[in-house]
């Protein structure tokens, strides 16, 4: 509330000064709440953008190839310039409170994309700090499996629940772990990387440096892997061997055709996310294990047996009692969506304040 003193009478009397304010005029002001948040979601190849109101609506959304910015220089000013654009077409600048960032390898806690194995730029990267200084506004950062964590708990089928694991097969092999309806991160920011824990002791070589993780089995690469393992172990005649180039896409096609050495393929990478998922579930006692990302796509290939390992492998106790479930969002979309949730997470701040 603000006071206007409209009349003001001063008088003198044996020195002193007495103020007799005649008229008053009040007025209440209110700081209106910026309404919408922008949500970016960076991959490998794609870097997608949006505005997103606080009901979840997208009002407007573009997209720019990640991979063509040799230096993080030049990307983020490529996504400074992009959002700002982006705003200013849709209801300008000032409508927007912060920004929210799903990228691999990120940490909420600091705001920096720390070692990520698969990105072009290395090392630890300030990357909320280089972006808000170039928007002005607040920016959160966070890893891409916790960013679709809050998508799916916000809005998938993870909605209503308090405990819950997220995994995304994809390049790698992301994961969240929900606990008592937020996001555990632990003390370093790094909670939860059931990607890079030992399936298989001195195994494959993994991105990250260390040897046998579930990453080097059950992401794309690791999938690759196995198909190769598979055919050099046998004799058998498979469409895999005419293919120059395979992925788990083609390789769930060759399933779908009936080749024996394909399912092979997914049986073995199954065999290893269960017993994986198993060793988690019984640790946290989670309500789900939701999986997401491309892989995911493998359908009955790759679920029947996960499911099969998963239940011989669980602690009995818990043995029928942890769901696992397929996403059922759109993969892009939600992680949209994810990173505008984690934008009003962060405090707010702004230059123009």
């Amino acid at each position: 509330m603000i006071f206007f003193i409209e009349n003001l009478v001063v008088i003198v009397k044996n020195r002193t000064f007495v103020i007799v304010i005649t008229k008053v005029r009040c007025s209440m002001y209110t700081t209106k709440m910026k309404e919408r948040v922008v949500g970016v979601d960076i991959g490998l190849e794609l870097t997608t953008y949006a505005i997103v109101d606080l009901r979840g609506n997208i009002i407007a959304r573009d997209h720019f190839p990640t991979d063509e910015y040799a230096t993080i220089s030049s990307y983020v000013s490529k996504l400074a310039e992009s959002i700002m654009f982006l705003a200013e077409t849709n209801g300008g600048y000032e409508t927007i409170r912060s920004v929210g960032i799903s990228c691999p390898s990120a940490n909420f806690k600091t705001g920096c994309m720390e070692n990520a194995p698969n990105m072009p730029w290395k090392g630890v990267i300030p990357l909320a700090a280089l972006l808000r200084d170039r928007l002005g506004l607040a920016v959160a950062v966070g890893n891409d499996s916790h960013v679709m964590a809050l998508g799916e708990h916000a809005f998938g089928c993870a909605h209503g629940m308090k405990d819950f694991i997220m995994l995304g097969l994809g390049h790698g092999v992301g994961s969240c772990v929900f606990t008592r309806n937020k996001a555990h991160l632990g003390a370093n920011g790094f909670a939860g990387e059931i990607g890079h824990t030992c399936v298989v002791d001195n195994g494959r070589q993994c991105t990250c440096g260390l040897k046998g993780c579930l990453e080097a089995y059950a992401s794309t690469r690791g999938i690759v892997m196995t198909a190769k393992e598979v055919l050099e172990e046998s004799d058998k005649p498979s469409l895999m061997r005419d293919v120059e180039k395979l992925s788990p896409k083609i390789i769930t096609e060759f399933c779908d055709q009936g080749d024996e050495l394909a399912i092979e393929v997914y049986r073995r990478t199954g065999y290893i996310l269960g017993m994986s998922m198993a060793t988690v579930a019984s640790q946290l006692d989670p309500e789900a294990i939701i999986l997401a990302g491309g892989i995911h796509h493998a359908g009955k290939w790759l679920i029947d047996p996960a499911q099969k390992s998963f239940d011989q492998h669980i602690f009995h106790n818990l043995r029928g009692k942890v769901k696992l479930l397929i996403t059922t969002l759109d993969d892009r979309e939600r992680d949209l969506l994810g990173a505008s949730a984690l934008a009003w997470e962060v405090e707010e701040y702004s230059l123009f304040k």
